[in-house]
């Protein structure tokens, strides 16, 4: 049976598997300090006869309600193919017991090894574990992988990182991620207030939900009191000691996720077993990700199981060690559904096949040839620049990219290459590297590289910052002294993509870049000097003949059938960028109304509503302001429940300052509320 997930791409709809699949609901797996964790195990049905490995998902969001219908995709898909597939809510999430107080604890980690355990006990068990997880899922299937447990022989991590000061929504390149990290922190926030239910925990609900909503603490507190890499964000970061991961890896992303980096340093440095995958995707699974090209990613997923877990020669380890989409130039759009491009493999990362091409600045050019270049040119803060550049993690949202960057290059500094002769592809992170000065104590900067099209259209292919008081170290920082010079380096993100003859190539540089960077306390002005050690280095690939039949063999995406369920709010997104021209005050304006709707399997309601704002004014640093607000839903019949929650930051020269509040409904009556407000002394920020 064949039909449209949307209007160009067909998925095969499984209606029986190899196996039949038992699914065993309201699991309760205990924990060695007596708190129980909620599971559902979807198992093969003749298991206990001819036992079978595991795979464990193992995540905070909710597998009775909010990835409800995710998990009725996934987890029947490996139990039809010979596998018990285990979804877990971690503590304090969904029906499980206790209160989740902060992101990757050690109780996290020492839980999941619980599970393990227990896993292994089980009568339909092998003793082989595989962990497979999106995001948080691949985050802590990383950070699990490095306990070392023995049952623990492979995983497969999503949109996830090895570094969690470097590479994570809450910092990038030492820098206040002003864009997520109270965004994110807003989130946890409202999802970690919602109840148990009732109809599965029973009256305890109420009593654990109290707990919840007093004790749940605001993420963002805490985020924001470690502003550089100690010892909180060495925890649980991989990239501190790769060598306790000694087990293969599968790492997968996509060019419009936020976590893209980390596929490249994991094979860089994990188990020569690994393998990566980066398609054109956000921050999604491959099988139902935009843009377009999907995969049969279930089916690749089987392969690595079959292999690792049951030993079977699927010939995925025959294949390139990265598989990576080369996207072809395309003209600028907020949205995508497609991205032309063509599939390329390399056998080792970092690849032969890629060598670093410099281009030097010269005057508003750059250039791959070094002509003793001289002078200075002088970078000043435009406090608006950067609304239009698009989130920092897109879930394949409309409006999540960013627009034509020739809305902002008048508010940065531009170097433009002259049209290229030939056709380039780019494979893996670029770099800029810079002798510079500041006339502050404090500053910042950010580079981006776009691809300019003959007819003017600027399209931005990658962007990085670095905060210049981690120059020299992200765990010692140090001021600036005016006027001195420095030389720094700043890497941007990583990109796979072709630039065509006749294109130019852009450099932008600029000392602000907001939302996506907290602001420096004061008004920068940034000097950047023309010579040697002032250059962009592009990772330029070349093309190789096996690139032809590289991706040949991936499939149609397939699934198993999805849950019921009905419509109750459609989904609605904006997002606008208003300029107040009399009193100079911008504002960008996101609003995500994900919608409501009904699981008629256990007839749970739930449904969010999201309003973000960043609002700063011209010349203004410490006008920077974020208000982030929710309202979630869950309930059934006369069991309702809602939450609303509001979160503020802001800054003055010394300290920023936060304000949370929460409000907790049952059946429309107030039920709970609370307000959070703390003031953390700036730290080279």
């Amino acid at each position: 049976m064949v039909f449209n997930i949307k209007d160009s791409q067909e998925r095969r709809v499984i209606k029986e598997f190899p196996r039949q699949v038992k699914k065993i609901e309201n699991v309760w797996i205990p924990m060695s300090d007596g708190v129980k964790l909620a599971a559902t195990i979807w198992l093969p049905d003749d298991a206990v006869e001819k036992p079978v490995p595991a795979i464990l998902e193992y995540i905070p969001y909710r597998q009775n309600d909010f990835t409800a219908i995710r998990d009725s995709v996934r987890h029947p898909y490996f139990a039809g193919h010979g596998y018990a597939s285990i979804r877990v809510d971690i503590r304090g999430s969904g029906n499980s017991d206790g209160v989740l107080m902060d992101e990757y604890l050690k109780q996290e980690h020492d839980d999941a090894l619980d599970v393990l355990d227990w896993i292994c006990e089980q009568d339909w068990s092998t003793g082989a574990v595989g962990m497979i997880g999106k995001s948080w899922g691949g985050f802590n299937s990383l950070q699990v992988a490095a306990r070392q447990h023995s049952a623990l022989k492979t995983i497969i991590t999503l949109c996830s990182t090895d570094d969690r000061f470097a590479d994570d929504v809450h910092y990038k390149g030492g820098n206040v991620l002003a864009s997520d990290m109270l965004w994110w922190a807003s989130t946890m926030f409202a999802y970690n207030a919602r109840p148990q239910d009732p109809a599965v925990v029973g009256e305890a609900w109420k009593e654990n939900w109290l707990d919840r909503l007093k004790n749940t603490p605001p993420f963002v507190e805490e985020w924001l009191s470690h502003q550089r890499r100690d010892e909180y964000w060495k925890h649980g970061s991989i990239c501190e000691d790769f060598s306790k991961v000694d087990i293969p890896v599968f790492a997968v992303s996509g060019w419009q996720d936020g976590y893209t980096n980390a596929v490249f340093r994991l094979l860089e440095h994990l188990p020569e077993e690994s393998k990566g995958l980066v398609g054109p995707w956000a921050h999604e699974y491959p099988e139902v990700a935009t843009p377009e090209p999907n995969i049969g990613f279930l089916q690749e997923c089987l392969r690595w199981w079959d292999h690792w877990l049951k030993g079977i020669d699927t010939g995925i380890m025959d294949e390139p060690k990265l598989i990576s989409w080369i996207q072809d130039s395309e003209l600028p759009q907020v949205t995508y559904e497609k991205r032309p491009g063509k599939w390329v493999g390399d056998n080792e990362w970092p690849s032969p096949n890629v060598q670093m091409t410099k281009w030097w600045i010269n005057n508003q050019t750059i250039e791959t040839n070094l002509n003793d270049q001289t002078g200075e040119v002088l970078i000043p803060s435009v406090q608006e620049y950067g609304f239009y550049n698009g989130v920092f993690c897109p879930f394949g949202q409309p409006g999540d990219l960013p627009a034509d960057q020739r809305l902002e290059n008048g508010k940065a500094v531009v170097f433009t290459s002259a049209p290229l002769v030939d056709d380039i592809e780019l494979l893996g992170k670029p770099e800029f590297h810079a002798e510079l000065s500041v006339d502050q104590q404090d500053a910042l900067i950010v580079a981006k590289i776009n691809d300019k099209a003959p007819s003017g259209e600027s399209t931005m292919i990658s962007w990085g910052m670095l905060n210049l008081n981690h120059f020299d170290s992200q765990e010692y920082p140090q001021p600036l002294e005016p006027r001195e010079k420095y030389q720094v380096k700043v890497d941007l993100n990583v990109l796979g993509q072709q630039i065509p003859a006749g294109h130019s190539i852009e450099l932008v540089l600029s000392p602000t870049y907001w939302p996506q960077a907290w602001p420096s306390p004061k008004t920068v002005n940034l000097t950047v000097y023309q010579n040697e050690n002032t250059y962009l280095a592009l990772p330029e690939r070349t093309p190789q003949p096996e690139d032809k039949d590289v991706g040949t063999h991936f499939q149609v995406p397939e699934t198993a059938e999805v849950i019921e369920k009905e419509i109750l709010r459609k989904e609605k997104r904006t997002r606008e960028v208003k300029h107040d021209l009399i009193n100079g005050i911008w504002k960008l304006e996101d609003f995500s109304d994900e919608g409501e709707r009904k699981l008629l399997t256990n007839g749970v309601e739930h449904g969010s509503i999201n309003k973000n704002t960043f609002m700063i004014k011209e010349n203004d640093p410490l006008s920077a302001k974020v208000t982030c607000e929710w309202e979630l839903v869950v309930g059934r019949d006369d069991w309702q429940t809602k939450l609303e929650t509001f979160s503020e930051m802001t800054s003055d020269q010394d300290h920023f300052y936060l304000v949370n509040r929460l409000v907790a409904f049952e059946n429309d009556q107030e039920f709970f509320q609370k307000e959070w407000t703390k003031t953390i002394k700036r730290d080279f920020q």
